[in-house]
């Protein structure tokens, strides 16, 4: 079925149904989701809303790309996060959808664009019985530029059908979809169609599915324009210079981003085209388990500020409430996943354009609890690359009579899940534009300092932000470098703010040996990933060499 039928079918499914809300105005969508008893209006204000259990995070396993003939070549099939679909699996999702929604009391259209740069905005319009969907996009996609017609995707829309609280038929799509360790099939599908520019989510009451479901058709439509995606926080300083930091969970990216310096543009999802820098969405969709107000006073002000509900509109998935109506961010009985989706313009210091030049610093982060990695090194566009394509941070494995050992972990661009092109494709459009630009990269370690977790320190918050001022002030570009043979980094003799005993790690282990086997076991476990997941990726050789350990 082509893309226009699927189109057709939902314009007459929308024609005959009694009751379609078309992008209705805000405080209606927030009145609604508590009239339908879809959320609880909480003490101070915001919507409170609980999730079934399958729903408390994403559903990767259940998450779905079609794959087609004619652009099948364009996707790394080999990434365990791009699952294929077939085309007729997919039409049987979008027929299900609108038999289901056609059925509902009421239907919400809104029509929002992804992207602050109108020449790359992309028209997303999402159809589902939920006010709060609804209003999540509202929060989190951003309004219709008054110029979208600049936009590439201006005849290019990307149509999204939601029905987050109904379950598929498994009978009906036995062999399709899923097979549970039970043996039923799964009841639940996230499903993007890039090239018919389709999308379904069905039995995903997470809110993060709709999110990052876009998020990942733009990752994958926007090389295909020469523009740069990037899962990264970004921020700009008062003389207009723009800074990006990518980092996975526990790396620090969104303490480090939120600097009274710098207004932000957003902290999760931006496009780097020949224009410069554009933040992808309206909001925020923030992790909410044991914030502190002291320590994120932005995000706890915009979740927890006073408000009369319909001024609102944060919404507070999955977060512990008590009778009263008042939240405990550090009860994650129910999940440790609870989240909150609210608009930027909650926030005190941000850049209302949401778009900058070019990033004249990128900051990778990782949480080395390894104790091996220096608190900062500079990367060449090559070793940058590299870095890019690894993702590297360390988890801590579960206890086991009192002992924890770091796991190194890797996400392909800090955002593996979401990133379905050949990886080649990214990170040669990430060395171009350093060179391009004159844009400098700089790994900083916000791990652990004279021994692993558990014998040595992690790294003081106040260092780190001296390195960041450092490098995002350009204090960095011209102080003498040594290079690490290992791990293919060119380390700092000094660092204004930092003691140089601290920038080479190995001085700050009592145990020199310890340090060699513990840096030799992490070289290797890099090389052991790259070779996994890169060896036949088509990765530029004097990219590949300069992997730690080769």
């Amino acid at each position: 079925m082509t893309a226009q039928t699927h189109q057709n079918d939902l314009a007459d499914i929308l024609a005959r149904h009694p009751r379609v809300l078309d992008n209705l105005e805000r405080r209606r969508l927030i009145q609604d989701a508590v009239d339908h008893r879809e959320a609880i209006v909480s003490a101070n204000g915001a919507l409170a809303t609980w999730t079934p259990t399958e729903s408390t995070g994403r559903s990767p396993k259940d998450t779905y790309i079609v794959r087609h003939p004619a652009s099948e070549g364009n996707i790394d099939w080999d990434s365990p996060n791009n699952i294929p679909l077939e085309p007729d699996t997919f039409d049987m999702l979008w027929q299900d959808a609108l038999t289901t929604l056609s059925g509902k009391e009421q239907v919400y259209v809104t029509d929002r664009v992804v992207g602050a740069d109108s020449s790359y905005a992309l028209p997303v319009r999402t159809v589902t019985d939920w006010a709060l969907t609804a209003l999540f996009t509202d929060n989190m996609f951003r309004p219709v530029p008054a110029d979208l017609e600049r936009s590439v995707f201006a005849q290019r829309p990307f149509t999204l059908l939601v029905c987050p609280y109904d379950k598929l038929d498994p009978a009906r799509y036995e062999g399709r979809l899923r097979r549970l360790p039970d043996g039923r099939t799964s009841d639940m599908a996230v499903a993007m169609d890039f090239d018919r520019r389709l999308g379904v989510v069905y039995g995903s009451a997470y809110g993060g599915s709709v999110k990052k479901l876009i998020f990942t058709v733009m990752n994958y439509i926007l090389p295909g324009e020469g523009i740069l995606p990037l899962h990264c926080s970004a921020n700009e300083g008062p003389e207009g210079d723009c800074a990006l930091l990518l980092g996975l969970s526990g790396t620090g990216k969104t303490t480090l981003s939120a600097d009274p310096r710098r207004a932000l543009l957003g902290d999760d999802e931006h496009g780097w085209s020949d224009n410069g820098v554009a933040n992808f969405e309206n909001g925020c969709y923030a992790k909410l388990i044991n914030l502190r107000q002291d320590k994120e006073p932005e995000i706890w002000h915009a979740v927890f500020h006073q408000a009369p509900y319909l001024e609102h509109g944060a919404i507070v998935e999955n977060c512990m409430m008590y009778p009263w109506g008042t939240f405990d961010v550090d009860d994650e009985r129910y999940t440790p996943n609870s989240r909150a989706s609210y608009p930027l313009i909650y926030l005190s210091n941000i850049k209302p354009s949401s778009t900058s030049g070019h990033p004249r610093t990128i900051l990778f982060l990782t949480a080395d609890a390894n104790g091996v990695l220096p608190p900062v090194s500079k990367l060449t566009p090559e070793q940058a690359m590299l870095w890019f394509l690894m993702g590297y941070t360390s988890k801590l494995a579960g206890t086991e009579t009192g002992i924890v050992d770091p796991v190194s972990t890797f996400s392909r661009f800090f955002g593996e899940p979401f990133m379905p092109r050949n990886p080649d494709v990214y990170a040669r459009m990430l060395g171009e534009r350093m060179e391009k630009y004159g844009t400098w990269v700089y790994l900083v370690n916000t791990g652990w300092s004279g021994g692993p977790y558990g014998v040595g320190a992690r790294m003081d918050i106040h260092l780190t932000r001296e390195i960041v001022h450092a490098a995002l002030g350009g204090e960095l570009e011209d102080v003498e470098y040594v290079e690490d043979q290992r791990f293919h980094i060119l380390v700092p003799t000094s660092c204004p703010g930092v003691p140089s005993t601290l920038l080479f790690p190995r001085n700050t282990w009592a145990d020199k040996e310890a340090y060699d086997a513990r840096a030799r076991k992490l070289a290797a476990d890099f090389c052991a990933h790259f070779d996994k997941a890169y060896g036949n990726k088509n990765i530029a050789p004097q990219v590949a060499r300069e992997c730690p350990g080769k």
